[in-house]
């Protein structure tokens, strides 16, 4: 099976840009109710996953005190992350995929130039192998 057939493409996904601040990253996990969110560069390379943990982690460690004004100067890129969702290639196999989902909620999928293409949810899959047990 082709793992297109589980792609939620790029244009469905939420997102941050490299150079997008800690607010921005806070306001769209917060509006879409997201726990982690892939991070493209400009140009539209998978650079890593930011998640609600690296966030906390990063807050808790301030040296002084939180405000928003700040969060607006600070860059997701000084944010240290825990570990970053790793991605699969787009022509890769279903046991490369499963492999990766069964560690992390969603797989980003990228091309051969490491474009990122979108990504694929360990709930889609879930769904799918359901709908085939049932039948």
């Amino acid at each position: 099976m082709n793992i297109l057939f589980f792609l939620t493409p790029k244009s469905d996904v939420v997102y941050i840009y490299s150079d997008d601040t800690l607010k921005q990253a806070l306001e769209k996990m917060e509006y879409y109710r997201y726990s982690a969110l892939p991070i493209l560069t400009k140009n539209g390379h998978y650079l890593g996953t930011i998640t609600e943990g690296d966030l906390l982690w990063y807050l808790s460690n301030m040296k002084k005190t939180f405000d928003w004004k700040m969060a607006e100067e600070i860059p997701i890129t000084e944010v240290s992350r825990l570990k970053d969702n790793t991605p699969v290639f787009v022509q890769c196999n279903m046991e490369d995929l499963m492999s990766k989902a069964l560690k992390q909620n969603f797989v980003p999928v990228i091309d051969d130039n490491k474009i990122f293409i979108g990504i694929i949810t360990r709930k889609d899959i879930i769904q799918y192998l359901y709908k085939k047990i049932e039948k």
